[in-house]
Protein backbone atom coordinates (compact mmCIF):
# COMPACT_ATOMS: atom_id res chain seq x y z
CA UNK A 1 0.00 0.00 0.00
CA UNK A 2 1.23 3.60 -0.63
CA UNK A 3 -0.16 6.36 1.43
CA UNK A 4 -0.12 9.69 0.06
CA UNK A 5 -0.55 13.36 2.43
CA UNK A 6 -0.67 16.55 1.02
CA UNK A 7 -0.22 20.16 2.60
CA UNK A 8 0.91 23.80 1.34
CA UNK A 9 -2.54 25.11 -0.50
CA UNK A 10 -3.99 28.37 0.99
CA UNK A 11 -5.38 32.11 0.05
CA UNK A 12 -2.86 33.96 -2.39
CA UNK A 13 -3.17 37.09 -4.92
CA UNK A 14 -2.69 37.19 -8.06
CA UNK A 15 0.69 36.70 -9.41
CA UNK A 16 1.73 34.75 -5.59
CA UNK A 17 3.50 31.46 -5.06
CA UNK A 18 2.50 28.62 -3.23
CA UNK A 19 4.75 25.42 -2.88
CA UNK A 20 2.34 22.27 -2.02
CA UNK A 21 4.32 18.57 -0.67
CA UNK A 22 3.12 15.39 -0.82
CA UNK A 23 4.49 13.42 1.67
CA UNK A 24 4.93 9.51 0.34
CA UNK A 25 5.19 6.33 2.40
CA UNK A 26 4.84 2.68 1.60
CA UNK A 27 5.70 0.12 -1.38
CA UNK A 28 8.56 2.32 -3.33
CA UNK A 29 7.83 0.41 -6.81
CA UNK A 30 4.27 1.19 -6.29
CA UNK A 31 5.14 5.07 -6.04
CA UNK A 32 7.16 5.15 -8.76
CA UNK A 33 4.91 7.56 -10.70
CA UNK A 34 4.25 10.66 -8.86
CA UNK A 35 1.75 13.53 -10.17
CA UNK A 36 -0.39 16.47 -9.53
CA UNK A 37 -4.11 17.10 -10.45
CA UNK A 38 -6.39 19.51 -9.57
CA UNK A 39 -10.25 19.41 -9.75
CA UNK A 40 -12.44 22.20 -9.97
CA UNK A 41 -16.26 22.70 -9.19
CA UNK A 42 -18.19 21.45 -11.58
CA UNK A 43 -15.27 19.69 -13.73
CA UNK A 44 -13.14 16.78 -14.58
CA UNK A 45 -10.23 16.18 -12.54
CA UNK A 46 -7.00 17.77 -14.65
CA UNK A 47 -3.15 17.02 -15.34
CA UNK A 48 -0.76 19.41 -13.92
CA UNK A 49 2.43 17.74 -13.57
CA UNK A 50 3.97 14.42 -13.51
CA UNK A 51 7.32 13.13 -11.70
CA UNK A 52 9.61 9.45 -12.30
CA UNK A 53 11.02 8.77 -8.95
CA UNK A 54 14.00 6.94 -10.29
CA UNK A 55 14.23 8.49 -13.83
CA UNK A 56 13.69 11.76 -12.72
CA UNK A 57 11.45 12.59 -16.15
CA UNK A 58 8.98 15.53 -15.68
CA UNK A 59 6.23 16.46 -17.83
CA UNK A 60 3.71 19.42 -17.51
CA UNK A 61 0.24 20.69 -18.62
CA UNK A 62 0.48 23.12 -21.47
CA UNK A 63 -1.74 25.48 -18.64
CA UNK A 64 1.36 25.57 -16.44
CA UNK A 65 4.74 24.91 -18.38
CA UNK A 66 7.36 28.02 -17.04
CA UNK A 67 4.89 28.77 -14.12
CA UNK A 68 4.90 25.17 -12.38
CA UNK A 69 7.57 23.33 -10.95
CA UNK A 70 7.35 19.42 -10.07
CA UNK A 71 10.29 17.95 -7.95
CA UNK A 72 11.05 15.74 -5.11
CA UNK A 73 13.45 14.89 -1.94
CA UNK A 74 14.73 11.52 -2.08
CA UNK A 75 15.88 11.80 2.19
CA UNK A 76 11.78 13.03 3.12
CA UNK A 77 10.27 10.98 0.37
CA UNK A 78 8.19 14.10 -0.53
CA UNK A 79 7.62 15.71 -3.92
CA UNK A 80 6.66 19.02 -4.21
CA UNK A 81 4.17 21.07 -6.50
CA UNK A 82 5.97 24.80 -6.70
CA UNK A 83 4.01 26.96 -7.86
CA UNK A 84 4.55 30.99 -9.01
CA UNK A 85 2.53 33.07 -11.34
CA UNK A 86 -0.67 32.16 -9.81
CA UNK A 87 -3.98 32.67 -12.08
CA UNK A 88 -7.70 33.01 -10.76
CA UNK A 89 -7.87 30.05 -13.23
CA UNK A 90 -5.83 28.03 -10.68
CA UNK A 91 -7.99 28.18 -8.13
CA UNK A 92 -8.85 24.21 -7.26
CA UNK A 93 -8.43 21.12 -4.92
CA UNK A 94 -4.93 19.91 -5.57
CA UNK A 95 -4.82 15.94 -5.75
CA UNK A 96 -1.33 13.85 -5.51
CA UNK A 97 -1.58 10.70 -7.06
CA UNK A 98 1.15 7.72 -7.82
CA UNK A 99 1.53 4.45 -9.22
CA UNK A 100 3.56 2.25 -10.37
CA UNK A 101 4.10 2.99 -14.23
CA UNK A 102 5.52 6.18 -15.59
CA UNK A 103 2.85 5.76 -18.80
CA UNK A 104 -0.15 8.12 -19.60
CA UNK A 105 0.85 9.96 -16.92
CA UNK A 106 -2.14 12.57 -17.82
CA UNK A 107 -5.09 9.92 -17.26
CA UNK A 108 -6.76 9.71 -13.87
CA UNK A 109 -7.93 6.42 -13.99
CA UNK A 110 -4.67 4.93 -14.22
CA UNK A 111 -3.23 6.11 -10.78
CA UNK A 112 -3.89 3.64 -8.14
CA UNK A 113 -2.97 5.70 -5.12
CA UNK A 114 -4.96 9.11 -4.09
CA UNK A 115 -4.08 11.80 -1.18
CA UNK A 116 -7.14 13.49 0.06
CA UNK A 117 -6.13 16.65 -1.41
CA UNK A 118 -5.81 20.43 -0.84
CA UNK A 119 -7.65 23.63 -1.41
CA UNK A 120 -5.67 26.18 -3.59
CA UNK A 121 -7.70 29.29 -3.91
CA UNK A 122 -5.81 32.38 -5.85
CA UNK A 123 -7.74 35.39 -5.83
CA UNK A 124 -7.93 38.36 -8.15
Amino acid sequence: QVQLVESGGGLVQAGGSLRLSCAASGRTLSRNAMAWFRQAPGKEREFVAALSWTAGITNYADSVKGRFTISKDNAKITVYLQMNNLKPEDTAAYYCAAKRYYSNMDVPREYDYWGQGTQVTVSS
